[in-house]
């Protein structure tokens, strides 16, 4: 076990993921969001950020 001097300087955050959320991995809970998060991307597009590099 690390010390909490080294976890408060650690640079990763430290997060326990619960493994009962593996039953929602292949399920749409919002459907109706991440239809309207598909509409908006396909007429704004993404962030120049966001997307991938064309080499």
């Amino acid at each position: 076990m690390k010390k909490i001097e080294e976890l408060n300087e650690s640079k990763l955050p430290i997060v326990k993921i619960d493994k009962s959320l593996g039953k929602y991995r292949d399920k749409v809970l919002f459907k109706e969001k991440v239809e309207k998060a598909n509409e908006t991307l396909k007429s704004v597009g993404l962030p120049k950020a966001l997307q991938k590099s064309k080499a």
